[in-house]
């Protein structure tokens, strides 16, 4: 189960037992726990039985069978199937990956209940026979494997057994404190073939409500609105637990009823399985449905059942796999894109499967065998059973490539500096040749190869070629004197564009501005200077480019890796000046240093002036406080689900501490990336807790990876019906010299949506 803080989840007595779990999903850990408190000593996380009764029974007994086959999934020690089977149920069948607590229950058991039956199992690879039982009853097991840094890969693959397992008319009985992440998943798992209620159960020696959630499993696809057995205004708006739970059912009725009305929905696998999109069987030409695949990996997919009129064949069904690095193409994210690629495979169906960063390091023939199971149930039928399934694969979209430096750091690995030319861009910037192929510097770190740190457009360097043809000029009237012939250089001179935007989030951070667009305005017309910090150098395209479009912004770096700022100069073209310096310093420690610098404002003036002077070497930070401060920096481990930023920028104490350190007209931005919407929702949840107000901007509509979050720390702050009139202010502040990349910031700006 999701972890909780301060002892939330059992009474203080226990917090040494509890200390010994840390990660939820650990065997180990488990038998740890149980071997400490032993095969006398109960533990109920919640809903202990005299509260729980009364609700649970009437469920079970309303069943048609005589003699009800029970699932107690991650059974624990909890004394849930022992008072079921006190009640009357016999047929109780316990699983749990722990051999300890196991075989502590059955010689528990043995002689009292001598029919219940104890299994050590895990219970995301259920060794059960489908359609076996009448009834899962689930208490806490779901929470316990949805731990935030894990994701949602062991709850989608339990739910999946459990699904499996359950006979028509059963009921999957969920007993769970409904965190955000949790209910989720679990209201997605259950929509087509499912009727859900929701029961709230009392608690009277705990302040957290438990709730039961009831899926039973019907023959029919109609898609139903949850019920709940409770008035939902009843829970409380401003009790946490109870707002979440109005927040999810709200959320989740409403995608139903959109569904219900004809809108797309992103279905999975089991859902195509029921036929909620037809008989799979026949070929439907037209037909497009975008879903999810789970096994060994996850995936997201669109089938798609190519027009008649397109045909001949040569395929009856294709497997089209597309790289990260390629899926936010218009060929392969819009749906007209899409139906050139069918009709280019010349497959009557194509299953076009996008991979992500979780395939990081896969290989492919791994990732044929994860899908080839689930492809062929997808396929549609052909009176040719030896025709085989092809898998083709779009490349990563790069033409050419050339690496230009490698260096390996002490702190961040290889690096890697390399110029590509891609195979299309999609656009051109202003003022270059359509015909001409446009190259790009990119910055790589080996440990995240799939990630791009930095990305620049090369033009070339005009200045260079002036003086290059007036020294060819005097060397070849020089070479004539000496009768000597002087030889050509093998190709233009080029330099990164510093008034380019390559990347997309960049931007989006700049089109963020827009929330405080007023303050900005002001101050450049006053004549003030904006301080801005980036945490995080990268090749320092981010910081040039703000130096060169706001001529009021004093911009500080912060980089923890000399490196980087090498690598900035040497093959980036970052340069520093007086409104534009580099500390290379732990961004943590730098912002906890303004924070005491403004604690301490009333020294002396002396010792004030003392510190600004300081503050361009600062390596432990002080100095004044940022209007902006930006998070710009990767995850040296991205194994938690979270990418970008490192863990550490997104914990509640260092959010308190810029909150603190930012006036009230203060920005803070984060880029946050990350394919584990429970991590974002932990991330979002954190920033909503300490800031006034946070803003989003989600940069493409088929990409849920990348997502740039704005905290205002003052009470008032703009509305979204505000942000087309801010956005003017803020275009008129821009300094671009590409009309274009203005243009994309400004656009950007119409994708901001309030969270508080």
């Amino acid at each position: 189960m999701g972890k909780k803080k301060g002892g939330s989840k059992a009474d203080a007595s226990s917090d040494d037992f509890l200390q010994t779990l840390e990660d939820f999903t650990s065997k180990e850990n488990w038998d740890k726990f149980f071997t400490l408190r032993g095969k006398d000593d109960s533990f109920e996380w919640y809903a202990e039985w005299p509260q729980l009764r009364d609700s649970l029974l009437p469920l079970l007994r309303a069943s048609s069978e005589s003699s009800l086959q029970i699932l107690v999934p991650g059974c624990g020690n909890s004394r849930l199937s022992e008072h079921l089977y006190d009640a009357g149920f016999r047929d109780v069948t316990n699983v749990d990956f722990s051999k300890v607590v196991i075989s502590d229950m059955l010689r528990r058991n043995i002689r009292s209940r001598p029919e219940m039956r104890w299994r050590v199992m895990d219970i995301t690879k259920l060794q059960l026979a489908d359609e076996s039982f009448d009834t899962v009853v689930d208490k806490g097991a779901l929470d316990a494997l949805m731990e935030p840094e894990v994701g949602t890969k062991l709850g989608s693959q339990y739910l999946s057994e459990s699904k499996r397992v359950l006979k028509p008319g059963a009921k999957f009985i969920c007993l769970t404190l409904a965190e955000s992440h949790v209910l989720a998943l679990l209201f997605s798992s259950f929509r087509f073939g499912w009727k859900m209620t929701v029961h709230s159960i009392s608690q009277k020696r705990s302040s957290l409500k438990t709730f039961m959630v009831v899926a039973e499993k019907e023959m029919s696809v109609v898609l139903h609105e949850i019920t709940s057995s409770f008035d939902l205004l009843s829970l409380g708006r401003n009790d946490a637990q109870g707002s979440g739970m109005c927040e999810a059912l709200e959320s989740e009725n409403q995608i139903r009823r959109d569904c219900n009305n004809g809108s797309d929905l992103l279905y999975s696998h089991e859902d195509l399985k029921l036929g909620v999109k037809g008989d799979l069987a026949e070929l439907t030409g037209g037909r497009r449905v975008k879903f999810t695949l789970g096994s060994n990996f996850s995936y997201r997919a669109v089938l798609l059942d190519a027009q008649k009129e397109t045909g001949p064949f040569v395929y009856h069904c294709g497997v089209f796999l597309v790289p990260k690095t390629r899926a936010h193409e218009w060929l392969f994210c819009s749906e007209e894109g899409q139906w050139q690629v069918v009709e280019s495979a010349r497959a009557a169906r194509l299953i076009m499967v996008y991979l992500d960063s979780s395939h990081n390091g896969v290989s492919m023939e791994d990732i044929q065998n994860d899908l080839s199971p689930m492809v062929t149930q997808l396929a549609p039928r052909n009176d040719d059973e030896s025709a085989r399934i092809p898998y083709m694969m779009a490349s990563d979209g790069i033409k050419k490539r050339n690496t230009v430096h490698e260096v390996t750091s002490s702190m961040t690995g290889k690096v890697v500096v390399e110029d590509v030319v891609y195979e299309s861009t999609p656009s051109n910037p202003g003022g270059l040749s359509p015909s001409s192929d446009l190259a790009f510097r990119r910055l790589v770190f080996k440990r995240t190869e799939y990630l791009i740190q930095s990305e620049a457009l090369l033009v070339e360097d005009c200045e260079i070629v002036d003086q290059s043809q007036k020294e060819k000029t005097k060397n070849t009237s020089q070479s004539k004197r000496k009768g000597k012939r002087n030889q050509d250089t093998s190709g233009p001179i080029m330099k990164v564009s510093h008034d380019y935007l390559a990347t997309a989030y960049h931007a989006g951070i700049i089109s963020g501005f827009t929330l405080v667009s007023s303050y900005l305005k002001k101050a450049e017309s006053s004549g003030n200077m904006v301080k801005t910090v980036i945490i995080g150098l990268g090749a320092g395209l981010l910081p040039m480019f703000l130096h060169g479009c706001f001529p009021f912004f004093n911009i500080e770096a912060v980089e923890l890796d000399p490196v980087m700022l090498n690598v900035g100069k040497d093959y980036f073209g970052f340069t520093q000046d007086d409104r534009l310096k580099v500390h290379i310093a732990d961004g943590i420690k730098y912002i906890s240093g303004i924070t005491n610098s403004k604690s301490s404002s009333e020294n002396t003036s002396d010792a004030v002036s003392k510190t600004e002077s300081n503050s361009s070497n600062n390596a432990e930070g002080g100095g004044t406080c940022p209007d902006i401060l930006i998070i710009d920096v990767d995850s040296a481990d991205s194994s938690g689900g979270l990418t970008c930023p490192a863990s550490e920028f997104i914990e509640e104490t260092f959010l308190l501490s810029v909150k603190r350190a930012l006036p009230q007209h203060g920005l803070f931005v984060v880029n946050l990336v990350s394919r584990s919407q429970s991590v974002k929702d932990m991330v979002v949840s954190r920033m909503k807790k300490v800031f006034d107000h946070l803003f989003s901007l989600q940069l493409e509509e088929e990409d849920d990876v990348n997502v740039v979050l704005f905290g205002l720390c003052s009470e008032s702050a703009i509305s979204e019906s505000d942000i087309p009139e801010s956005a003017v202010i803020l275009e008129g502040l821009l300094k671009c010299q590409r009309l274009e990349t203005k243009q994309s910031i400004v656009d950007s700006t119409n994708k901001l949506k309030c969270w508080k």
